[in-house]
């Protein structure tokens, strides 16, 4: 129970990794405070980690929405008596080279990073000190012809989590991203893959040197060491988690 008493907002926590994250929390002692925009996946979220004994707190937000955000977090924080942990997950997968492409990720996987973790720092400050773990990927660390605007937001999430890291070290506020490879779960972008285009699924998974994807729960296990007193002189860093696919 390495998170007891503590307080934990997963933003984009319905489902995937960050329902990952938020059940790891949940069954090491924290509460929790989830956001997502289907009301539908959100209950069923809250059901699912509530189940493991830990006060959950649950409410819709579009993390492209700036208002939102802003009415969230405070809400989030006020719901489980503060906040001691961030977890900015979302993204808006921005894979065409178009200014719909451009736009999801620039509003979803850039700046909801960067207002959720505003609006936040005041709550973890005020705890003396706190976590804060942004969700990047591997595309952001190489070139990608298929999904350039997804890339090139999380190449900005890898360093703007370096940036946060050395503006809030003073405050005593730990900031680390955590770069997944290919990720599979019921329903995720690897799911649909599969089956939408084999050859590209094929060619990925030849590509991992352990032969198979990994899944949510391997990402999830991450952040809750990033956020345990076992990290707590690890900060600004990027740590990738994907079964040596860059090796490759």
């Amino acid at each position: 129970m390495r998170f007891r008493d503590r307080r934990v907002v997963v933003m984009g926590g319905s489902r995937g990794i960050g329902l990952a994250i938020a059940k790891g929390f949940a069954a090491e002692g924290a509460s929790v405070a989830i956001c997502a925009r289907g009301a539908e996946g959100l209950e069923a979220a809250r059901k699912e980690i509530g189940a493991l004994g830990g006060a959950v707190f649950a409410a819709p937000c579009d993390l492209a929405d700036a208002a939102q955000i802003a009415s969230f977090v405070p809400e989030a924080a006020g719901a489980l008596g503060g906040m001691d942990v961030l977890v900015n997950n979302a993204s808006g997968f921005g894979m065409t080279d178009d200014e719909t492409g451009w736009d999801a990720s620039l509003r979803v996987d850039i700046m909801a990073i960067v207002r959720a973790s505003q609006a936040a720092v005041a709550f973890l400050q005020a705890d003396e000190g706190g976590s804060i773990i942004n969700i990047a990927s591997i595309s952001g660390m190489r070139a990608s012809t298929r999904s350039g605007p997804y890339a090139a937001a999380k190449a900005a999430v890898i360093n703007y989590t370096a940036s946060q890291a050395a503006k809030l070290a003073r405050q005593n506020i730990r900031v680390n991203a955590i770069s997944p490879g290919a990720i599979e779960f019921p329903g995720g972008v690897w799911d649909k893959r599969k089956h939408e285009n084999p050859k590209l699924y094929e060619t990925t998974l030849a590509s991992i040197p352990f032969g198979r994807l990994g899944t949510a729960e391997e990402i999830a296990d991450v952040a809750l060491f990033l956020a345990s007193p076992a990290a707590r002189w690890i900060t600004g860093q990027n740590i990738v988690v994907d079964g040596g696919q860059l090796l490759s």
